[in-house]
């Protein structure tokens, strides 16, 4: 996990537009560089480091003596770098891993070198002989990367919103700033440049959709025959995934709510890493209330699998008081979004000060993959199941997947999400709605029964019904939607809700809760609502409240 940065071209003062390269300091706290690309009058590249791999020889931004002509700019962890390396023969520089992506664009090209990844990243890659920069990002946008775009002109790009913001005060066609967006995940793009830096779309695409396999060669590729047993290939490859994220040359983590997904991983975690020769006993985190049912489950899990288990305990006021610096933190006003947030905030917070881990596993995306969410059980039909387990998984980088970034990136942690691993998501999503959908009223009844019998967690565990994050972290009595509900009863009156829309006319909030969030965001980055061109919500429900306690089926069938 680090922070990328780049200017190309534009107006305006270079050193001023250069400093908001320090507004993402904390996603790389190891080491920084900024630095001008000769070749261009107006081209700045600047790296923020968390230092995981190769610690001597890693830095970027990144130059290889083969390539001199290229440079790259990389967030990310490549995992198949050095079966790579000995397919194509590539001869590098040094242990990097992402190193080879400049060896597969010098060979291929971009949209070839995206095609041949396993893992998550963004990344730019500049190349001077041809005068062209490109960027690409991963299938489910696990690392982040936004840009300011003049037409079809990119003039900066960054690992977060808050690295972007206020750089350019006019644009051609008067006062108003350039727009902020998200590159889409699962993409690449290919601009020309200019002798002063400005950049022309040349070329833009897909190097994967959610569901293909991959076109690398993989760990373990299940056989597709008729007897195929689909319950081991289930468990080999959410294993081989958590196996080849355990590369690292920092301490590993994990975080563990109890519930079923970070269950699996703690435990798949601790016992992969006793076979990898790691010596240091799996540091597990959980967060919660008195009350929480998560911290009860959480306990159960550490006990069981032998990790040293760290607990954080809240008050209701803990939860209020860091809701406004969640917020700046996500740069999201999404409502669950941000209640699940908080936990995971404070949380890492407490990691970085407290323990020496750095690289930190999680249960993040699940939910999507496996239709985990309890409304799912009221799909009306396998196939509006399946597609909208497959919205969800495209939107995941607005969502999910935001919030475990920024929250750990915020405290210079990386995190690692083994239920985004490529060929883990597209073999399970191959497999016939009958297998994957809910059975017996019980919601990921597949990935339950691919590891039960195993021994793998107590089966109190590995059957557990689903809670929602930011519901098991809480009493139910006092569940967390009530707490920041009645907190916002506080701050926002209902002459305000009565004007919501035209206060704010992009994506309006429909609750004082939401309307509160929004307020913040917008204190923090005005007129940019439209980062958030949608709010997460569930389906075939008769809840207005994206909690899971709110609807009629919790816990039950």
């Amino acid at each position: 996990m680090c922070g990328i940065w780049a200017l190309f071209g534009g107006d305006g003062n270079v050193a001023e537009q250069c400093s908001c390269a320090l507004k993402i300091a904390h996603r790389g706290p190891d080491s920084f560089r900024l630095e001008s690309v000769r070749h261009f009058e107006r081209c700045v590249l600047g790296f923020h480091r968390l230092c995981i791999n190769d610690g001597e020889h890693g830095m970027q931004p990144m130059r290889v003596r083969r390539y001199p002509h290229l440079w790259l700019c990389c967030n990310g962890e490549i995992y198949n770098h050095k079966q790579l390396r000995d397919q194509f023969g590539f001869d590098c520089d040094t242990d990097c891993d992402c190193e080879i992506i400049i060896h597969l664009y010098e060979k291929g090209g971009v949209q070839f070198a995206a095609e041949q990844l396993d893992g998550v990243f963004a990344f730019i890659l500049l190349d001077t002989n041809k005068k062209q920069v490109c960027f690409a990002r991963d299938t489910f946008g696990v690392r982040p990367l936004f840009s300011v775009t003049e037409g079809d002109s990119v003039l900066a790009v960054s690992s977060e919103v808050k690295g972007l913001m206020g750089m350019f005060k006019k644009t051609k066609n008067g006062d108003v700033e350039p727009a902020i967006k998200a590159f889409p995940p699962g993409g690449y793009e290919l601009y020309d440049m200019s002798k002063e830096g400005r950049t022309t779309l040349k070329e833009l695409g897909r190097f994967h959709e959610i569901g293909d396999m991959p076109k690398y060669n993989v760990l373990f590729k299940p056989p597709v025959t008729p007897n195929q047993d689909h319950l081991e290939a289930v468990r080999l490859l959410l294993e081989g995934a958590v196996q080849k994220r355990l590369m690292s040359e920092r301490r590993i983590g994990c975080l563990l709510s109890g519930g079923l997904d970070s269950s699996l991983i703690a435990a798949l975690l601790t016992k992969n890493a006793r076979k990898a020769g790691i010596t240091y006993p799996i540091q597990t985190y959980s967060i919660g209330m008195t009350g929480s049912p998560d911290i009860a489950a959480a306990k159960k899990v550490a006990d069981h699998i032998g990790s040293e288990h760290h607990e954080v305990r809240l008050t209701p006021q803990d939860l209020l008081d860091a809701v406004e610096e969640t917020i700046y933190c996500l740069k999201s006003y999404d409502l669950i979004t941000i209640r699940g947030s908080v936990y995971n905030y404070l949380l890492a917070r407490y990691i970085q000060r407290e323990t020496d881990s750095v690289v930190i596993y999680s249960g993040e995306g699940s939910d999507e993959v496996t239709h985990g969410y309890i409304y799912f059980k009221k799909a009306p039909s396998d196939e509006a199941a399946d597609e909208e387990g497959r919205r969800l998984l495209r939107e995941l980088y607005m969502f999910d997947v935001l919030r475990t970034d920024r929250t750990t990136a915020a405290h210079g942690l990386e995190v690692r999400v083994p239920f985004l691993d490529h060929t883990f998501t597209s073999y399970y999503l191959s497999l016939p709605m009958e297998l994957r959908k809910a059975r017996d009223g019980i919601e990921k009844y597949l990935l339950r029964e691919a590891f039960s019998g195993t021994g793998l967690l107590p089966d109190e565990i590995l059957w557990r019904p689903k809670e929602g994050f930011s519901d098991g972290v809480s009493a139910e009595n006092n569940s967390t939607h009530m707490m920041l509900g009645n907190f916002a009863q506080s701050k926002v009156t209902d002459e305000m809700m009565a004007n919501a829309k035209k206060a704010f006319p992009t994506n309006p909030p429909k609750t004082k809760e939401g309307y509160y969030y929004r307020q913040v965001f917008e204190r923090y980055f005005p007129g940019k609502g439209d980062l958030m061109p949608v709010n997460w919500t569930s389906k075939w429900t008769n809840s207005d409240d994206p909690s899971a306690r709110t609807q009629s089926n919790y816990k039950s069938s």
